[in-house]
């Protein structure tokens, strides 16, 4: 017998390290689901930018089964057919040569960051360590990337940090530049800020950023771990500026909701992760290789990209209407279907409030911080979830601006 559980059995047996909505969602379709009582929602936040191709997608499904019928896992000490498919492709559609595979974003850049410290202490010596960061940025939970992660909030808590990991406020060259010197190992950017507020980084800041590590011998990682995977229209987002970085790291969408991460790097950095250096028991393993492999198929085609640019239009068209009545948000920014609604100063740190009224409309959408509103839904919603989806939306906006005012 299936035991009954409810959202108050969270705040009884859960680590309290997250504030879950509060319905349970237990069935999904595309970019609906519906919750214990039979609700249904339009997702707009798609697993923090995880769904790429929405819940239950046949295509995944068959995959996963199929994989699941042969074997489930072997360990590191064997590979196996799946993820050598999953990297020959990976590798096809990029700058790279060499892939790492693990569970997760986090991991994925704990990888990232260890590469360029163990690069430059073979290759310049062991003064050559700092790591160059920017604020706001999110690049995991690790004591290391939270560390690398310019939000004081989320690391101080568990200092002493790793040492020698600087920040410099995101998009501002100058301020880069005066921490980039031969020193320097590497530096770590997302081309567009998630967690940070939805803020893409200008052509001019990454094309600097890649100069200055040219120049300074460092290495230039690319967090891609939220832009990855057709996010923004193209595969990644480095393509969408067309400045290739020396590491990328990529998850969240990559297994379109069963969890795997990598590392994506070149031959000559990739050459000193020898036999030893570093590891995972679960990373690339078959059913997660098979997962994404069936993810690249669909995500990986120009006409798939460009509807990635479509829905773009869809979503800010309909926003900039709805913000022409109700006046909330500053900015709608974003690119592909990662977008930002920046809340006004007279809603400032109410997003949160405009999140749960949303729910109780039925639409699902995110946060990025106290004061944006962040849409990340599945790469391929209907126009039709997309209409409905923002007239849910609609409401709860001006339900929100009644509270707000009264």
């Amino acid at each position: 017998m299936t035991q009954s559980v409810t959202r108050e059995n969270f705040d009884q047996w859960m680590l309290p390290v997250y504030a879950p909505a509060s319905f349970i969602p237990v069935r999904g379709e595309g970019s609906r689901l519906w919750d214990q009582a039979g609700k249904e929602y339009i997702d707009f936040a798609g697993g923090i930018a995880v769904n790429a191709l929405g819940h239950a997608n046949p295509a995944l499904r068959k995959a996963l089964e199929e994989q699941a019928a042969k074997f489930w896992h072997t360990g590191n000490g064997y590979t196996n057919e799946p993820v050598l498919r999953l990297a020959k492709r990976l590798l096809d559609a990029t700058f790279a040569d060499r892939a790492f595979f693990c569970n997760s974003g986090a991991e994925a850049n704990e990888a990232a960051l260890k590469l360029a410290r163990k690069y430059a202490h073979d290759t310049y010596g062991a003064q050559k360590s700092t790591i160059v960061a920017f604020n706001n940025a999110f690049h995991g939970r690790t004591l290391f990337t939270v560390s690398a992660g310019g939000q004081p909030a989320y690391s101080q808590d568990f200092a002493p940090l790793p040492p020698q990991i600087q920040h410099a406020p995101y998009n501002d060259l100058a301020a880069a530049r005066a921490l980039i010197n031969d020193d320097t190992c590497a530096v770590i950017v997302e081309p567009m800020q998630g967690e940070g507020g939805v803020v893409p980084a200008t052509q001019a800041f990454l094309q600097g950023l890649r100069e200055l590590c040219t120049r300074h011998n460092a290495l230039l990682i690319f967090d891609e771990v939220q832009t990855g995977v057709g996010r923004t229209g193209e595969l990644y987002a480095y393509m969408h500026y067309g400045i290739t970085p020396d590491v990328l790291t990529t998850a969240k969408a990559l297994g379109g909701g069963f969890p795997i991460g990598a590392m994506l790097t070149t031959e000559t950095f990739g050459k000193v992760m020898v036999v030893g250096t570093h590891g995972t028991t679960y990373g690339g393993n078959p059913l997660a290789g098979a997962v994404a492999g069936a993810v690249l198929d669909t995500v990986n085609t120009r006409a798939f990209l460009d509807g990635v640019k479509q829905r773009h239009q869809w979503f800010t068209e309909q926003l900039s209407a709805l913000n022409a009545r109700y006046a909330l948000f500053t900015e709608i920014r974003g690119l592909g279907l990662l977008i930002g609604c920046q809340l006004t100063e007279q809603y400032a740190g109410k997003a949160k409030q405009l999140l749960q009224l949303a729910a109780q409309e039925g639409v699902m959408v995110m946060v990025a911080g106290a004061s944006v509103v962040r849409f990340a839904p599945a790469l391929n919603i209907s126009e039709d979830e997309v209409r409905h989806g923002l007239e849910r939306f609609a409401r709860a906006c001006e339900k929100f601006a009644l509270e707000s005012s009264s």
